[in-house]
């Protein structure tokens, strides 16, 4: 792959980029997210600390989503005992994402400058992938125990898949706004290495050393390149492996889009007893806000009570 020689930072965001290193049986995966994580972060309007967290989940998720082989959704979901007791994120194919967390403000605030592994605590990490109605959902569940997400994805891969895997997080917020973008903006990073199986999926092919070079290489990434509006993903895969020799595929784009809908909302109050349903009214409607895009939607109690629908 020929380095770009004039990267375009606008085109190189929210996009996940395929690759693979020639001969090697390694093949990976770079994202690299601007105006989307900045859209969801805003959206809620996260605290710093809260807010890179949610930039490395989205990314992590990003990473391991694009790599589904059909039509589905994977979920990464984390319940910890922490100041941020529960993380979800969600890549629905061809690229749509969407995320949120729940924090205590109060515990948060008494922590100094709480790193990742503080704020999530102990707890677990699920992954879980959905191929849609009808079809059994697959769940992967890895401790969380005073480590970072990156670390937990690496217990995952080594005990769930059996795969050698590499990878790296960032997330942080730009000291000032790129060419002329939003006054805040957030960025997110990743990328992942994978030693595949060989032939029949007998173990990993008998390259060895090429993966222990491919893995020492994506060590030196550092975070800022994974982040760096000027550092198009392309030239950060050639700046690691031309000497190895590196093929990348098309960039494919990734969106923040939530898929909740009044009609969905509508299915899930059916579900609750006429008593919980009671006890969501207020002022004489049924309140519902989507965690995850603040959409409220508002409906007439009658028909979930049993009643005449009324006016919704």
């Amino acid at each position: 792959m020929n380095a770009p020689t004039s990267p375009r930072p606008a085109a190189s965001d929210d996009v996940v980029i395929p690759f693979s290193i020639v001969g090697s049986g390694v093949r990976g995966r770079i994202v690299r997210l601007g105006a989307l994580i900045t859209h969801i972060i805003a959206r809620h309007d996260y605290p710093a600390s809260v807010s890179r967290l949610i930039g490395e989940s989205v990314a992590l998720t990003a990473l391991l989503g694009s790599g589904l082989k059909f039509e589905g959704r994977f979920i990464l979901q984390a319940r910890t005992d922490g100041p941020v007791d529960l993380l979800v994120a969600e890549f629905a194919t061809p690229g749509r994402i969407r995320a949120y967390a729940h924090f205590d403000t109060a515990r948060l605030g008494a922590a100094a400058a709480p790193a990742e592994p503080a704020l999530l605590g102990a707890g677990n990490l699920a992954m879980t992938v959905d191929q849609g109605p009808h079809t059994e959902r697959y769940q992967g569940i890895v401790p969380l125990d005073g480590g970072a997400l990156a670390d937990a994805a690496h217990v995952y891969f080594r005990q769930s898949e059996q795969i050698p895997t590499r990878l790296h997080l960032s997330a942080g917020e730009l000291a000032l706004p790129p060419f002329g973008g939003e006054a805040q903006s957030w960025r997110a990073g990743g990328i992942m290495i994978q030693h595949l199986p060989g032939e029949g999926g007998r173990g990993v092919t008998a390259d060895a050393d090429g993966w222990d070079r491919a893995r020492h290489l994506l060590d030196t990434v550092s975070p800022d390149e994974l982040l760096d509006p000027m550092l198009a993903p392309e030239r950060l895969l050639y700046r690691l492996y031309h000497e190895d020799g590196v093929r990348a595929a098309p960039a494919r784009p990734l969106a923040d889009s939530c898929h909740c809908s009044r009609e969905r909302v509508e299915i899930l109050l059916h579900s609750f007893a006429p008593d919980e349903i009671a006890e969501m009214i207020e002022d004489g409607r049924i309140k519902v806000t989507c965690e995850f895009c603040g959409t409220l939607y508002e409906f007439a109690p009658g028909p979930f009570l049993g009643r005449d629908s009324g006016a919704n």
